[in-house]
């Protein structure tokens, strides 16, 4: 986001970008009528906790240190990738690693001598898995009912999410996993690379209810995978329009 908006990478650009986009977040779950959150953490205000639990990984030697970083030792946790999906060459997204026990292995705290914060081990950022394991925990206890996500995030974040907590707390982790399937637009993924995503308010542009946008996923199940169209979503405004006018009648 840094790089497209040209702009310097430092931890004040960070935090500004993060919260324009995060007040955009919760301008639209109000536009759909969501029902906001009693909490919405933000990653940057729980680093300690996050640090806390690398501390008890490295003393229940769950993680190890090498040059660039704090790892999960996947080989030390028997049910490992429990939820399936999960392979060695699907583990190469931070960049391969020699010093790397196994290639499943993940990072729990990466090294940066100009940015970030301060930790027993070095100066860097805690990695991408940890930081949700530390906030889930933090506000629903160490173990709790429903963790949901994308199908994406099956074979390694929840899989990661799952080693790192029940290793550091010794406990069940969540007792159901709800993931969701992809909306793809005009059947072709979303992504920046394709330059195709829509926007809430591109969709209010074009005369659109953001409630009709609801309507139309909620004909799709979570698990399937639903394609987006204009004439889709015209249909749906249509059908949406007309229960409301119903509903109207019945008062």
């Amino acid at each position: 986001a840094l790089r497209r908006e040209k702009k310097e990478p430092t931890m004040e650009n960070m935090f500004a970008i993060a919260t324009r986009y995060f007040d955009v977040f919760k301008e639209d779950i109000v536009m759909l009528n969501i029902k906001t959150p009693q909490f919405m953490p933000r990653a940057s205000e729980h680093v300690q906790g996050m640090i806390a639990y690398v501390e008890t990984l490295l003393d229940k030697d769950y993680a190890y240190k090498t040059s660039d970083g704090i790892y999960f030792d996947t080989a030390k946790f028997p049910n490992y990738g429990i939820l399936g999906g999960s392979s060695s060459e699907e583990h190469s997204r931070i960049g391969a690693s020699k010093e790397k026990r196994s290639p499943k292995d993940f990072a729990l705290w990466k090294f940066n001598t100009e940015m970030g914060w301060d930790a027993p081990w070095g100066k860097g950022f805690p990695g991408w898995h940890i930081e949700c394991t530390a906030m889930a925990t933090r506000y629903l206890g160490k173990t709790f009912d429903i963790h949901t996500g994308g199908i994406d995030h099956i074979a390694i974040h929840h899989n990661n999410e799952i080693a790192q907590a029940e290793a550091a707390n010794n406990k069940p982790y969540a007792r159901y996993w709800l993931h969701n399937e992809f909306i793809t637009i005009d059947g072709k993924r979303i992504g920046k690379s394709e330059g195709n995503a829509i926007t809430l308010r591109q969709l209010i542009d074009r005369g659109v209810n953001p409630l009709a946008y609801r309507y139309w996923l909620l004909t799709g199940h979570y698990r399937s995978p639903v394609n987006f169209t204009w004439e889709a979503l015209r249909a749906a405004q249509t059908a949406f329009t007309r229960a409301q006018k119903i509903f109207a009648d019945l008062k």
